[in-house]
């Protein structure tokens, strides 16, 4: 213990410790919480989404509608020098050359159209309802996204699973090498059987190998939902949760009641009815307002009157009576009603589709965790069966080709459990997406 070789080898295995250790929490923990949280600050799908929205927030005020009169101040100067000739009824004339004349105007106007048929009022519910459809479609871009995540974060997971699986496969080959090298000493075991179970080892961990590039591709799919640099390191939790109960009644009541995609359907029917009285209003009269203040002045040194001036207020108004617009407005309020019409269409079909995939996503479901529960025993079969093999092949009771097929079992046991769990976290996903309660 006193040799300095033998302090220098401690010390340098003290140190990787400290290094391993080091790295190891420098990985910033992240939970499903917290990548549902940075997704909806950072991700850019829904930043996009929520300035959509917002467009349709600021655009419904009563000035956008018309309800609002508008009030503009003007100037004008125009200056003029011409060289003016001029014949009187007398027979006599005058000729002015380079005559000047300049002319002032300036005054500021209100402008109110006091009734338009009812339409200022029905542009502002419509802009109403173009608000409340910009939050649904935020609603549903949000949900979207939190399913990508949410089928990112756990796929992430799954990955990670499927590399401690691959490792304990490898464990499993490495005591089947040991057995093997032993038994082919002792005289006990063929070379073939050393030979298979050191082939079966570099398949692993050729698997391991690829393993790992995945699981940097999914980290890499994750960071990019989550708005973060496709280097940013992470830990996640090692396990799927599942813990969900779906109630087929109550998922088929909330689906129709706040299902975003039945909802923006339902909204758009509502627009288009707007629309529609939008364009009817065009058969009634249009009455507008003008008042002002206005400020003119003429000047021309060459004339009788050398100046005028005019300085005061105007009141004005006009009435608008449509006649004959050459059909045009029977013509809109028919698109209207047929794209009305097109968008009650448009919400049968939605509803059809939405409660055929509620229906396809429960049986999924279903099947999913039918399937998990016979690959549970199955695996914990697979398990022991390759852990008998094993002893088998210890006491030379079989051949490498056994231990080889147990080994195999085992393995693809591992991956259809992992992608069962995995499964079935979507399929909750999804239902929870469907009734917007995710």
């Amino acid at each position: 213990m006193n040799n300095p070789k033998n302090k220098k080898q401690l010390l340098l295995v003290f140190v990787c410790i400290l290094l391993s250790l080091s790295s190891v929490n420098a990985q910033k923990a992240l939970n499903l919480d917290d990548a549902i949280r940075i997704s909806l600050k950072n991700n850019f799908d829904i930043l996009v989404s929520r300035n959509d929205a917002s467009i349709a927030t600021v655009n419904n005020t009563p000035g956008n509608a018309g309800m609002l009169p508008t009030v503009a101040i003007s100037g004008s100067a125009d200056y003029s020098r011409n060289n003016t000739y001029q014949k009187y009824p007398d027979g006599s004339s005058a000729n002015f050359p380079s005559a000047n004349s300049t002319i002032l105007t300036a005054g500021a106007q209100l402008s109110w159209k006091l009734f338009d048929g009812g339409k200022m009022f029905v542009t502002k519910s419509k802009l109403n309802e173009i608000e409340s459809l910009g939050e649904i479609l935020y609603k549903d871009k949000v949900l979207q996204t939190l399913f990508n995540v949410v089928s990112a974060y756990y796929d992430v997971v799954r990955q990670h699973q499927q590399l401690k699986s691959i490792q304990v496969a490898l464990n499993y080959n490495k005591d089947r090498v040991i057995i093997a090298q032993a038994g082919f000493n002792a005289g006990s075991l063929l070379k073939t059987d050393l030979l298979q179970a050191k082939i079966d080892m570099n398949v692993i961990l050729e698997n391991q190998i690829n393993q790992e590039y995945i699981i940097i591709e999914a980290e890499k799919t994750l960071n990019l939902l989550l708005g973060q640099s496709k280097d940013s390191v992470f830990a996640i939790q090692d396990s799927i949760p599942l813990d969900y109960t779906p109630n087929r009644t109550d998922l088929v009541k909330k689906l129709n009641s706040s299902n975003t995609s039945i909802l923006s359907f339902q909204k758009q029917i509502d627009i288009a009815g707007l629309a529609t009285k939008e364009y009817k209003s065009g058969y009634l009269p249009y009455v507008d307002f003008r008042a002002g203040y206005y400020f003119s002045q003429s000047t021309n040194p060459n004339t009788t009157i050398s100046q005028t001036r005019s300085v005061g207020p105007q009141v004005g108004g006009s009435v608008v009576i449509p006649l004959f617009s050459a059909g045009e407005n029977k013509r809109k309020v028919a698109v209207a009603k047929i794209q009305t019409q097109s968008a009650v269409y448009d919400l049968q079909n939605i509803k059809l589709q939405v409660n055929n995939l509620l229906d396809n996503t429960l049986i999924d479901y279903e099947n999913q965790q039918r399937l998990l529960q016979i690959e549970t025993e199955n695996n914990e079969l697979a398990l022991e069966n390759i852990k008998i093999s094993l002893e088998r092949l210890r006491l030379g009771q079989t051949t490498s080709l056994e231990v080889h097929i147990a080994q195999e079992d085992f393995v693809q046991s591992n991956t259809r459990l992992i992608n069962f769990r995995y499964n079935l976290k979507l399929a909750e996903t999804r239902l929870k997406q469907l009734v917007s309660d995710l």
